[in-house]
């Protein structure tokens, strides 16, 4: 096997199997990095690559030897992934003759992103609030029950529940998660 590049492109350039071999392995990785980096894909990249030193290969007759190797290497790397993004770029897009529909089901992501910020604003609120607040909304009590669970007057839960609203709906406008502040809390 050759020792310097100018003998590895000599043996290269007489056809000579083993050098091909090693010249395809000493240069296989800063090829591909370049293609993995340009093209951010896998198999393009690799597919690159090797085409980027068939490529090399061919033209190794009209490497300039008073210039530096890799940089020519690199350039015909970037050459090829340059015109690969071109091509994907200039082909055309893929119609689909059925339209889309509006999948029925309720989004799970977003039921759990609001149920996680309604749970913070409520870990917010005073404790009296958040207790009378999951009392009616959680277990379903009435004012009343919840006035004999607080040992509280009736009018004190009222107000305890809507100021709970109040302050979750303030938060969750605050943090963006809901835009309409006055239509989103009701009179109790």
């Amino acid at each position: 096997m050759p020792s310097t590049l100018q003998s590895l492109v000599d043996a290269c350039l007489v056809g000579d199997s083993t050098a091909t071999a090693a010249f395809v392995a000493r240069f296989r990785g800063p090829v591909f990095g370049l293609c993995y980096r340009i093209l951010g894909h896998r198999e393009d990249a690799e597919d690159m690559a090797q085409e980027t030193l068939v490529r090399a290969l061919r033209s190794l007759d009209r490497w300039d030897r008073d210039r530096p190797f890799e940089p020519w290497l690199l350039a015909i790397a970037g050459n090829r992934c340059r015109t690969l993004l071109a091509r994907r770029y200039h082909r055309p897009k893929m119609q689909s003759d059925v339209s889309e529909l509006a999948d029925p089901r309720p989004d799970v992501n977003a039921a759990k992103f609001l149920a996680e910020e309604i749970e913070l604003a409520l870990s917010k609120v005073r404790e009296e609030y958040r207790r009378a607040f999951l009392l009616f909304h959680e277990r379903h009590l009435s004012y009343e029950q919840i006035g004999q669970v607080l040992d509280c007057p009736l009018g004190t839960v009222k107000t305890w529940v809507h100021r709970a609203r109040k302050e979750i709906v303030s938060q969750l406008h605050s943090r963006g998660v809901v835009h309409e502040q006055r239509d989103a809390v009701r009179r109790t």
